[in-house]
């Protein structure tokens, strides 16, 4: 057990002026950092932010690697970071942790297998919780969870999960249009065999990262450590459903969401693809029982399912393969259809894999009226958005400026749990939500393996 301090040491005007305000700041503790998110809630720096920040795990790569995207943020040649990591590293570092409390904010971003009960034990020891998706993996977790939720209620502390899609301009305008009767009408209800809401995600185990191809811990392709792909990247997608669909309402699980039908599948990958995307040599005894009799891996990373949620259906579906096509990445779909109008959100081959909104419906004088009126009304907080007729209907036409990476929504949704620190004035439908959220991914796994 040791103790190590990384990358930066701050000028001592800067460490006096933290000191000073030690009370007002903000102060991470990065907790067992296995996944590059954890990284990516420090690629920018916030004024409300202590830069020191302490980090407890076990030595080996996951630490390691963590430390080494901080680095590459503290020394790029554009906007520097100055973050100073103060490391903690041993077997007992969420003890150390919570005897040492050298911080107010626990940062959760890794294996997932024991992060609920890591969320449950910061906040019965009176730590606000940020964490990365998913907060939960099974039904047990999702106990857990409920109970981390009613003492932070008590306690008065901010747990909240990262949800960076809300942060994507093509769904924040999806929403915005939704919510335009003269443009959306109302969502239509749907069936279990024609859903009027569908998200869809594929993602790929080799990409790269900050400009870096991703080193994948092996854990990652152990589901029960990561999480089967039917409670991980699903998470998105159902907060999107109901971020959209039901602005600013509260989802009561036990009343408003029933799952209907799910399934789970495997992605295959070589031995040899599992190795370069992990630098490991020899695939760990925890996969071996996963490996097949033609040598490849089957990792149980796939998954859909159809839900009613408030009476609309909707479906769900999340793909991992393990490349992308050169020129290509991960891609993302979502249909909403309404009484007037679908809006849709497409990233084919057609969009250059870039995300792009369109609305189709009646292409008549009127209905476009309609949508220049709500095309208007958008400008006054999106400057330059328009519209471009197709055979279809319209495709919107956002500007450059609004088109942020997947990696900058981390600092969106940072700066909006910072506001809910500072404020305390998160949403009353926020926490109820989370708890649907959960309900509805946990409660997808389980009936997919039972369909098995």
């Amino acid at each position: 057990m040791k103790r190590r301090v990384h990358n930066i040491i701050l000028p001592l005007l800067t460490l006096c002026t933290i000191n000073m305000h030690a009370q007002q700041k903000v102060k991470l503790i990065t907790v067992d950092p296995g996944h590059f998110h954890a990284a990516l809630v420090q690629k920018t720096m916030y004024p409300e932010v202590d830069a020191n920040v302490h980090v407890y795990a076990e030595k080996g790569n996951d630490l390691q690697y963590h430390l080494d995207r901080i680095k590459g943020y503290n020394t790029r040649t554009e906007q520097p970071t100055k973050w100073n990591e103060i490391v903690y590293e041993g077997k007992d570092f969420f003890q150390k942790m919570i005897s040492e409390r050298k911080g107010n904010v626990v940062v959760l971003a890794g294996n997932n297998k024991l992060k609920t009960s890591y969320i449950l034990n910061a906040v019965q020891n009176g730590f606000h919780v940020f964490a990365d998706k998913p907060m939960v993996i099974n039904k047990e977790g999702f106990e857990q969870l409920k109970k981390a939720f009613e003492i932070s209620k008590q306690k008065k502390l901010q747990l909240y999960d990262i949800m960076t899609e809300r942060y994507e301009i093509t769904t924040i305008l999806q929403r915005a249009l939704s919510m335009e009767p003269s443009v959306f009408g109302t969502l239509e209800k749907g069936s279990p065999d024609n859903p009027s809401v569908t998200k869809e995600s594929v993602h790929h185990f080799y990409k790269y990262v900050s400009g870096n191809v991703l080193t994948r811990p092996s854990w990652f392709f152990d589901v029960t450590q990561e999480g089967e792909g039917i409670v991980d990247v699903t998470t998105h997608l159902v907060d999107l459903i109901q971020w959209e669909c039901f602005p600013n309402k509260i989802i009561d699980y036990k009343k408003n969401v029933t799952i209907l039908n799910a399934k789970s599948w495997n992605t295959s990958i070589s031995q040899d693809e599992f190795k370069l995307v992990t630098k490991e040599k020899e695939i760990p005894s925890y996969l071996q029982n996963k490996i097949d009799q033609t040598g490849n891996l089957q990792v149980l990373c796939n998954g859909a399912f159809t839900y009613s949620i408030n009476g609309v259906h909707a479906k769900v579906s999340v793909i991992w393969n393990y490349k992308a096509p050169d020129g290509t990445g991960d891609t993302h779909y979502s249909l909403m259809r309404g009484t007037k109008s679908s809006l849709i959100i497409r990233q084919g081959k057609e969009e250059n894999f870039k995300p792009t909104l369109y609305v189709e419906g009646p292409t008549d004088a009127q209905s476009e009226k309609n949508l220049m009126t709500a095309i208007q009304k958008i400008n006054a907080t999106y400057p330059g958005v328009s519209l471009k007729k197709n055979n279809k209907g319209w495709e919107i036409i956002i500007p450059d400026q609004y088109k942020e990476s997947h990696e900058t929504h981390f600092a969106r949704v940072t700066e909006k749990y910072l506001e809910y620190l500072q404020k305390n004035n998160m949403p009353s439908w926020e926490i109820p939500n989370m708890i649907a959220k959960y309900y509805t991914t946990t409660a997808a796994r389980d009936l997919a393996n039972k369909s098995k």
